[in-house]
């Protein structure tokens, strides 16, 4: 996996989401999302891209997106109870979510520099 289609398999998270919020039908699992080392970005960090964990800005990657998880499961938790969760309000441009979600992607840009030199 290079470093864009690390940015590619993070931002699809939010499609996934908001697919769920329309219907949260179980398909994803909270415990299953809280983990950073499910989805394909979580297992490269955790796998071929731990070559990089020396470097001060893969570190900060590697804590961000276990932020982005616990945040996305956190939606699928409210959502699961039945509550009524405004996409705009979980999702959104100040949200948790999307507050991590853009330092994940942020971190990975700046390793993407880091690493191209």
């Amino acid at each position: 996996m290079n470093f864009d289609d690390c940015v590619k398999a993070h931002v699809a998270w939010k499609s996934k989401l908001q697919g769920y919020l329309r219907n949260p039908d179980k398909s994803l699992t909270p415990t299953t999302v809280e983990s950073d080392r499910n989805c394909d970005l979580g297992k490269w960090l955790h796998g071929e891209g731990a070559k990089f964990a020396s470097n001060t800005k893969f570190s900060q990657l590697v804590a961000e997106h276990a932020k982005f998880h616990k945040a996305a499961a956190s939606i699928i938790r409210q959502a699961d109870t039945g509550k009524s969760v405004v996409e705009e309000t979980a999702l959104g441009g100040k949200s948790e979510f999307s507050t991590a979600s853009a330092k994940v992607v942020g971190l990975i840009m700046d390793c993407k520099k880091d690493f191209s030199k």
